[in-house]
């Protein structure tokens, strides 16, 4: 077993691996300001952004649900994964060999559970697209993708590859490689044989591999073909009940859970991220079809239907938000089982915030099968006659009912009642009920609304409840994240001396966007927390006129232990010096906090985004810094006052002039102290 990982080499992989190309791989990051993307967390459901990445510190926070911390702990956060593991996979992607103390380097050995299925995966997938062209079986495989219109470019480009006959033959190429029986169990490329010893989990299936959304394979999709002894039988039948089921895909595995995967995802992001548009479909063929015609925001699902955990995946790839400026096009079959799979899917439609679509062609074809006969365009010109989801799941349920009578319409209401009834924006649901009522023929818009107003109230109390937790969770990100953009924007351009902040103007622009429980309405609070954003993320302009500030002048306790720790390390002067840079800086700062609450704070305060909107320079540190003495001072002055108060001038003659003395002193410090913060801007 490797020994601990060098240090060194710790750090090289940090500084090969930016945590925005790294966290992007994830999540879809939009510009957010100076040295800031946002994007939705990853880490827990939410409607607005709080997830926010800070390219000069190098760390991510969300400041919704508190997850933070830099590149390794995003990674170990994200998959599950072991501090080693991380470091491994992070390396292998920077292309930086490890060293471990007491031997070892990650090119001989890999140590890491992980990393070894990645590479089986790997490797597998190399077999498989080279039997494709290679095994004499394979035949039948080439002929069904040159029966879709793929040739062999299309096979490469998609990765598509074929798995033989034979009972072990990847297993014994994987073994040859070193892989162990655990490994391919575990991974699902191989399972115990009826007879003893492995066999492989795939024969005579065309295999599509399905990676994750940083490109690596984690399993596999594979179509039966016909002819070949594909069963594990001691005499099977060729074509017999024993072959499988026409499609397999991988097993759960520690890198495949189909529920959260969707294949092609890691081809189409980009393009997702650029068109703000997701198309879902539900084959592999069908996806390789729709890139091939120049949709190249298809993905499909993994052998199972579109769930809960898709929808988190698609919304981070859109950067799904209250905008609704994206889309999602789903893609059914014109049958019965398309009008299901319409339904099962309209019961998420209300966890996007984007809008909903689907596109059905009326001839019953796939997108596979349309762009065998029509070429490109038909499948682009499927898309672009998409319906709202809604409204075609409406027409699905009122197409089930006789039109032509009272009695029909009248039930054909009651059934598509609750499905408008469930439409979250008020106007909205008012125009599907307007359109309900023209569907149906009623010509008596009052009535239809009534309907749905009643079937929406007939909502069970635990539905209400959850609604209800649902919206105060959306409420408190919104104002955690999404109000605080305009807050910021507000107090910055709105403040004295072209936005500089006030203590009336700071009061109002901070507070959602932090770790810990600060009054947002404190003055003190706020200028103290700017404070040590600017000491933390710009160490070169604050070192000088922040190192000097003591301890007792941060009140908030939260900022009291981070300005303690800062000492500690022997200031930010003293930080700077010793690391040579923010990144670095940042790094030796959150490893110090030994506690996980002052870490999540260290690393909230390195990642907020500061209250001035231009460029920082050392008259805004000054401001600042100014601003954390001026209010010491007050406050200091404040106590004084209470005290000469209290003091009978004739009977407490010195103690009242030694009081009096220092308090006009105090007095005049604070007004130079003002005079240096406004004159700094």
């Amino acid at each position: 077993m490797a020994g601990r990982i060098r240090d060194a080499d710790v750090a090289l992989v940090r500084e090969r691996s930016p945590i925005a190309d790294v966290v992007s791989e994830y999540v879809q990051l939009r510009p957010a300001g100076r040295n800031e993307l946002a994007g939705l967390c990853p880490f827990h459901e939410e409607k607005s952004p709080s997830f926010y990445v800070n390219v000069a510190t190098g760390l991510f926070h969300c400041f919704g649900c508190q997850q933070g911390g830099d590149v390794y702990s995003f990674v170990r956060e994200i998959d599950g994964l072991s501090f080693r593991e991380a470091a491994e996979r992070l390396a292998r992607r920077a292309g930086v060999t490890l060293t471990y103390e007491g031997g070892g380097v990650t090119d001989r050995t890999v140590s890491s559970q992980r990393q070894r299925l990645l590479e089986a995966h790997r490797v597998a997938a190399e077999f498989y697209a080279e039997q494709l062209g290679a095994h004499p079986a394979a035949r039948a495989g080439q002929e069904f993708l040159t029966a879709r219109g793929f040739d062999a470019q299309a096979a490469h480009r998609f990765g598509v590859g074929y798995a033989p006959t034979g009972w072990d033959t990847l297993t014994r190429h994987l073994l040859a490689r070193r892989f162990t029986s655990e490994d391919l169990v575990l991974g699902g490329l191989s399972k115990p044989g009826s007879r003893g010893g492995l066999i492989d989990r795939f024969h005579h299936r065309l295999m599509w591999p399905i990676r994750d959304l940083a490109g690596d394979v984690v399993g596999f999709g594979g179509r039966l073909l016909e002819g070949g002894n594909t069963s594990h039988a001691a005499t099977p039948k060729q074509g017999s009940a024993n072959a499988g089921p026409k499609y397999l895909n991988t097993p759960e595995t520690p890198l495949f859970r189909k529920g959260s995967l969707l294949y092609g995802a890691e081809m189409a992001r980009r393009d997702i991220a650029r068109r703000y548009q997701v198309v879902v479909v539900e084959g592999y063929t069908d996806v390789m079809a729709c890139h091939m015609a120049g949709v190249t925001t298809a993905v499909a699902t993994c052998g199972t239907a579109f769930g809960a955990e898709h929808v988190g995946v698609v919304r981070r790839l859109l950067m799904d938000s209250d905008e609704r400026r994206g889309e999602v096009v789903f893609t059914f079959d014109g049958d019965a089982a398309g009008q299901k799979a319409a339904m099962r899917a309209f019961e998420h439609e209300e966890r996007f915030a984007t809008q909903t679509f689907v596109a059905v062609e009326p001839s019953g074809l796939d997108p596979c099968e349309l762009w065998v006969r029509g070429g490109d365009a038909a499948v682009r010109e499927l898309v672009a006659r998409r319906v709202p989801l809604v409204e075609f799941a409406l027409r699905g349920v009122i197409g089930r009912y006789d039109l032509d009578t009272t009695e029909g319409r009248l039930a054909a209401l009651d059934a598509a009642a609750p499905l408008v009834g469930r439409i979250k924006d008020t106007g909205l649901r008012h125009r599907y009920a307007v359109n309900l009522d023209r569907w149906l023929g009623f010509l008596d818009e009052r009535f239809v609304a009534s309907r749905v107003a009643e079937h929406r109230g007939r909502a069970t109390a635990t539905d209400r409840a959850g609604a209800g937790a649902n919206g105060a969770g959306g409420a408190r990100v919104g104002a955690m994240a999404g109000g605080t953009r305009g807050e910021i924007a507000a107090g910055a351009s709105g403040g004295a001396r072209g936005g500089r902040s006030g203590s009336a103007a700071v009061a109002s622009t901070v507070g959602p966007r932090r770790a810990g429980t600060v009054d947002s309405a404190d003055p003190a609070a706020v200028v103290e927390r700017e404070a040590l954003k600017l000491a933390i993320q710009y160490p070169g302009f604050a070192a000088a006129m922040f190192d000097p500030l003591p301890p007792e002048m941060f009140t908030v306790p939260a900022h009291r232990a981070v300005r303690e720790l800062i000492a500690r390390l022997g200031g930010v002067y003293g930080g700077l010096a010793r690391t040579g840079g923010v990144g670095a800086w940042v790094a030796e700062l959150s490893a110090a906090a030994t506690e996980e609450e002052l870490r999540r704070v260290v690393t909230a305060l390195a990642v907020e985004r500061l209250l001035w909107d231009r460029d920082v320079d050392d008259r805004y540190v000054d401001e600042q810094m100014s601003r954390v003495q001026e209010l010491h001072v007050t406050r200091r002055i404040a106590d004084l006052k209470s005290r000469v108060q209290r003091l009978n001038a004739a009977t407490d003659t010195d103690a009242f002039n030694r009081a009096y003395g220092e308090l006009i002193a105090l007095e005049q410090h604070k007004r130079q102290l003002r005079e240096r913060g406004v004159g700094a801007a």
